[in-house]
């Protein structure tokens, strides 16, 4: 009879654990299918445009009559954050003179909304921000321009009949003297 009993315990035991194994197990594929939600969602909800390269490429080769000045940066680059006012500046003295500032973020997607957006928010950036979100750096820098290492900052400046390329950063009077060629 104790023979029994104790076979039923162990029985009872084993049949339980079984059932919080199963249990447990569902609740992490639960988990897991809530964290990939959360990831989706926070990409989703990013304020900014995303591209991948071929996305953003039409940005890089208008042919209206504004003159552009695109910038490659990222929040983590100090050199980028140090010229970005100065960009900022010339946007706001020469937006009337069909001079468009588009911002291009190399950041992860992981800082887009700690970094990236509270950056933006807080510097109170007018000029245009959108994304590059393209894994295949070896194969989009060299048709930004074939000069280009892949370091940031880098600068396009182009209008419908001039195009030049700069893989340095600027100061406000050497950004105005660039772009002067460009606007006379």
């Amino acid at each position: 009879m104790n023979r029994l009993l104790i076979f039923g315990l162990v029985v009872a035991i084993f049949l339980s654990c079984a059932e919080k194994k199963r249990e447990n197990k569902e609740v992490a594929q639960t988990a897991d299918k809530e964290v990939i939600a959360q990831e989706d969602n926070s990409t989703a909800e990013v304020k900014f445009p995303i591209y991948d390269f071929e996305g953003l490429e039409p940005l890089l080769n208008k042919e209206d009559d504004k003159t552009y000045i695109i910038n490659f940066w990222a929040t983590w680059c100090k050199p980028c954050i140090q010229e970005m006012p100065y960009f900022e500046r010339v946007y706001a003295e020469q937006k009337d003179n069909d001079v468009e500032v588009i911002f291009v973020s190399l950041d992860m997607p992981n800082m887009w909304k700690t970094q990236l957006e509270p950056y933006v928010e807080k510097k109170d950036i007018q000029a245009k921000v959108v994304i590059l979100d393209d894994p295949k750096q070896n194969d989009w820098i060299p048709k930004v321009s074939e000069a280009w290492g892949g370091a940031i900052p880098a600068t396009l400046i182009y209008n419908k009949d001039k195009r030049t390329f700069y893989e340095r950063g600027f100061t406000y009077e050497e950004l105005n003297e660039e772009l002067n060629k460009f606007i006379e």
